[in-house]
């Protein structure tokens, strides 16, 4: 962390609630959105179709619940229970058996390929679904990748040369072109350093003119508490890096983001967004993780603030130069979330108000008394801006009894508009579709 950075204009305020929302036809009217206190919710209270909206306002004093460590063990799924989505939608397995599925995206031929992130870690490919929703052909594109998590096509467009993959320690790339199922061409390593310790996910995505890469480098730790070594132990790490293509690093592109772990280009508006993972330990209802477009220069808060100009009491005092700076994310969500991947959705199965809103994947809570996340959320963007407010789209990851099963990590359009999520959980991708069918009454 460097105080150097070029920090963005004054924190910014969300964009108000009263914006024009695209809301898909059955879904609860805005003055229905759940706000303050009602918002925050555990598991039990997480329901398909349900609309949030979390604000700086309706926080938390830090430390007004104790700090909690409420750690998933993953329990095998029953054979009766599967995830859930709003009327109108059907879920089914489309893989299972996987090793670790992470990441997923699909390639410019419609191929889907999934990042399985172990120490020897493969990419594995998908090739188009059956009448019943299974994968026509499935191949091991390569092994021996060092936890691999973050994918992107290079260049951006319909004839890729190559796939870019994340490694914890490293960005490398591989020789592709449309229709590969197997690498055809040797591992060129691109950046060959990146820190280690601590959050190892790391991002990868192009600008929409393939000239500037960005990687995604979470914090080493909770929130830097050992001060004087902050620089040391910090450096290059809670930003999003911009690289060349070829690994040359230009700058921070942005700071302060505790841990950006999906990264992604709105196709609506050209600009690069994040799904973070904010900080532990100030309480059930406290720190939020979020959602939001990244300002060039901007400056996110960690670890000094939060949502703006908060500071975190664990850095009573410290930097106060940088208050102002700190700026309010575009989504503010339930907080412990973790929040993974993200994606816009430029299918054409779904209902018309869907087309351009993010999905995320929100892995699961460990820091909170009880547990929250464990779903897909969807926001809904009005010409590619959000308005705050979001949506429990995929839920029913956790049992009655608060065991967990599945947890969401990566969410991707298919080629057919159906919506893949993969699940380290349960080690499967399940398929979402829209029937249009409503439940009988």
């Amino acid at each position: 962390m460097r105080l150097s950075l070029r920090a963005a204009i004054t924190g910014a305020a969300l964009l108000a609630c009263t914006a024009a929302i695209k809301l898909a036809s059955g879904d609860a009217d805005p003055k229905n959105v759940l706000t303050g206190d009602s918002a925050f919710a555990s598991f039990t209270d997480l329901k398909p179709g349900i609309w949030r909206h979390i604000t700086v306002n309706s926080l938390p004093k830090p430390g007004a619940t104790p700090s909690s460590s409420t750690r998933a063990e993953i329990v095998p799924r029953p054979a009766d229970v599967w995830p859930q989505a709003p009327p109108g939608f059907k879920v089914e397995l489309f893989a299972t058996g996987l090793a670790n599925p992470r990441i997923i995206r699909r390639a410019p031929n419609g191929d889907l390929f999934v990042a399985e992130t172990t120490s020897n870690g493969e990419l594995t490919v998908f090739r188009g679904i059956t009448a019943d929703g299974k994968p026509e052909q499935t191949s091991t594109f390569i092994t021996g990748l060092k936890s691999p998590f973050g994918l992107a096509f290079y260049p951006p467009g319909k004839n890729p040369q190559y796939i870019y993959v994340g490694n914890t320690a490293s960005v490398v790339r591989i020789p592709y072109k449309n229709g590969d199922l197997k690498a055809t061409g040797p591992v060129e390593t691109i950046i060959p350093t990146l820190p280690v310790g601590g959050h190892s996910t790391r991002d990868v995505a192009f600008s929409p003119d393939g000239k500037k890469m960005f990687v995604s480098v979470g914090s080493g730790s909770n929130v830097a508490e050992t001060d004087p070594d902050l620089q040391k132990q910090e450096f290059h790490r809670a930003d999003i890096l911009q690289y060349t293509p070829d690994g040359a690093l230009e700058k921070v592109y942005a700071s302060g983001i505790r841990n950006p772990v999906g990264i992604a280009i709105n196709p609506t508006t050209g600009e690069l967004w994040c799904s973070v993972n904010e900080r532990d330990a100030l309480g059930d209802n406290l720190v939020p993780d979020y959602i939001t477009h990244v300002q060039e220069g901007g400056f996110y808060g960690w670890p000094w603030f939060y949502m703006g100009g908060n500071q975190d009491p664990r850095h009573e005092g410290k930097h106060p130069e940088m208050k102002d700076k700190a700026i309010v994310p575009d989504v503010l969500l339930q907080p412990h979330n973790a929040s993974l991947q993200m994606t816009f959705y430029d299918g054409e199965q779904f209902p018309a108000e869907y087309r351009g809103d993010i999905f995320a994947a929100e892995h699961g809570s460990w820091n909170r008394l009880v547990r929250t996340g464990y779903e897909i959320v969807r926001v809904p963007l009005n010409h590619g801006h959000a308005s705050g407010i979001y949506e429990d789209f995929l839920t029913g990851f956790v049992l009655p009894n608060a065991a967990v099963w599945g947890r969401p990590v990566g969410v991707a359009t298919a080629s057919d508009g159906s919506l893949m999520v993969t699940d380290d959980g349960s080690k499967s991708v399940w398929r979402v579709i829209y029937t249009g069918a409503l439940p009988a009454h």
